[in-house]
């Protein structure tokens, strides 16, 4: 079984490259697929609270035989949740779905820029992870605007920055920008969230070249230019084949095209526009 390569933040701890999430799956769900993930050689498991499948994904953990420290488990704090008192109790009740106790990372699921709660949250991360409790911290969904602002209040760079890209939505801007502060770039929906991009004709010629499927190409491309991705299926057989992405190796010119069919596209918010708390 290929072993996913890993990712090493500035805080001196790893990350396996290639990860599962679990966006938009029911918490009975979850539980299997995410067992799947693992019998598949995924080490790496991406959640949230607003989710609503924690549990689901800690039952996955619990009864399989892969041991809990070989696993990577992210979870994120939802917008309703922000301030300092109310993300500490919200990262409890998470680890108490997930039912483990050492989280890998914390992530602040969106800067939600007009609440302007986004650093009384990142402190009371900063206290989380002092005390041990989580041992990574990051952001997700942050302008670069709020980026930079949260780093010069708090003077703690996150490790990670979780954002919406793929090769219609490359985000070459914001990766110079996390590049710049040594925070490593993870993609939310890096195959375009079935609105058309696994259907470019240029992946399928590229995937045709390397005997690969289109999403493998797509998946092949994001871990050359850096970025943890996190693609989620269901499906038993893409959850496998996602997973054989580690397999294909593009060359220059691949990379190149694939990187070149960015239509600044996105399938999910604007970041600078969501404030939703629901």
């Amino acid at each position: 079984m290929t072993t996913s390569p890993t990712l090493t933040f500035h805080d001196g701890h790893t990350i396996p490259q290639l990860g599962y999430g679990v966006w938009q799956v029911e918490d009975d769900v979850a539980e299997k697929v995410v067992g799947l993930a693992l019998d598949a050689g995924y080490r790496h498991i991406d959640t949230a609270a607003v989710y609503g499948n924690e549990a689901g994904v800690g039952r996955a953990l619990k009864n399989n035989d892969v041991a809990r420290e070989d696993v990577f488990v992210t979870t994120k704090l939802w917008n309703s949740e922000q301030g300092y008192d109310s993300t500490l109790k919200a990262f409890d009740a998470s680890m108490a779905k997930l039912g483990i106790d050492t989280l890998d990372m914390y992530l602040i699921h969106w800067a939600m820029p007009r609440e302007k709660t986004y650093v009384d949250t990142w402190k009371a991360f900063v206290e989380l992870q002092k005390q041990g409790r989580v041992t990574s911290i990051g952001v997700s969904n942050f302008p670069e605007e709020q980026l930079e602002h949260l780093i010069s209040e708090t003077g703690v760079v996150p490790v990670m920055h979780q954002i919406e890209l793929s090769p219609y939505l490359t985000q070459e801007r914001l990766r110079e920008v996390d590049a710049k502060h040594d925070i490593l770039t993870q993609a939310w929906s890096p195959l375009g969230s079935g609105k058309g991009l696994l259907d470019d004709a240029t992946l399928a010629k590229i995937a045709q070249k390397h005997g690969a499927t289109p999403a493998q190409v797509v998946l092949a491309w994001h871990l050359a230019i850096g970025n943890v991705v996190i693609p989620k299926s269901v499906t038993p057989e893409r959850i496998v084949e996602n997973y054989g992405a580690l397999d294909v190796t593009l060359d220059d010119e691949d990379v190149a095209a694939i990187s070149g069919l960015d239509r600044g596209e996105r399938t999910g918010p604007d970041p600078a526009e969501f404030h939703h708390k629901g």
